[in-house]
C-alpha cells in the first residue's frame, strides 16, 4: 500500500525515492539549517513533504546546476526556501523571477549599499549612462543561460528567450 502525498517519510524512503544516500541526507541536515526533519525516540527521522521538496531543490542545485554547498546556503539565506523548492521542479526561471521582482520593489533613488556583493571590484564603466545594476547583470545572465539550455534541448530559441535577452547581450 502506497503512502499518501501528505505522509511523513523515513530516511530510507527519502533516500530511495530521491536516490540520495542516507549519510548524505544526514550531512545536508548539518549544512542546511532550513532542513529539519522531525526526530522521534531513538533518533529516528521523519521527513515532512516540504522537507522532501527542499531536498529535491538542494539536490538539483548541487548536482544539476553545479552549485557549491556555500552557494546553495547563500541562495537559501538570500532568496528563501520556496525558491529552492521551485528549482526542484526544474523551474530555472525561479531565480530570474525573484531578481526581477526585487528589482521592481527597489526604488531607483534608494541609497546604494555600502557592501559590494561578492567582493566585486569597482566598475570601470565610464560611459554616459549609469553602469548596469548587479541584479540586471544576473538576470541577463540567467536568461541567456535559459536560452542556451533551450537551444541545447532542441527547443526554439524564439519561443523561450525573454524579451530583454537581446538587449542584455548587446550591452557587451
Amino acid at each position: 500500500m502506497a503512502k499518501s502525498a501528505d505522509a511523513f517519510r523515513t530516511i530510507s524512503e527519502v533516500s530511495t525515492e530521491l536516490d540520495v544516500p542516507k549519510h548524505v541526507l544526514r550531512f545536508w541536515e548539518q549544512r542546511f539549517k532550513q532542513l529539519k526533519p522531525l526526530k522521534r525516540g531513538g533518533g529516528r527521522r521523519f521527513y515532512r513533504p516540504e522537507d522532501v521538496e527542499l531536498i529535491k531543490g538542494i539536490k538539483a542545485l548541487l548536482n544539476r546546476d553545479a552549485y557549491t554547498i556555500r552557494g546553495v546556503q547563500r541562495i537559501l539565506k538570500e532568496q528563501g526556501v520556496e525558491i529552492v523548492k521551485h528549482l526542484a521542479a526544474g523551474d530555472a526561471t525561479a531565480l530570474t523571477a525573484v531578481v526581477t521582482s526585487d528589482e521592481k520593489a527597489a526604488s531607483p533613488s534608494a541609497a546604494p549599499s555600502k557592501r559590494r556583493a561578492g567582493g566585486a571590484s569597482k566598475s570601470l564603466h565610464t560611459g554616459g549612462e549609469a553602469p548596469p545594476a548587479g541584479r540586471d547583470v544576473v538576470a541577463a545572465a540567467i536568461s541567456e543561460l535559459s536560452a542556451c539550455r533551450a537551444l541545447l534541448a532542441g527547443e526554439s530559441l524564439r519561443a523561450k528567450a525573454p524579451l530583454g535577452a537581446s538587449a542584455a547581450s548587446s550591452r557587451r
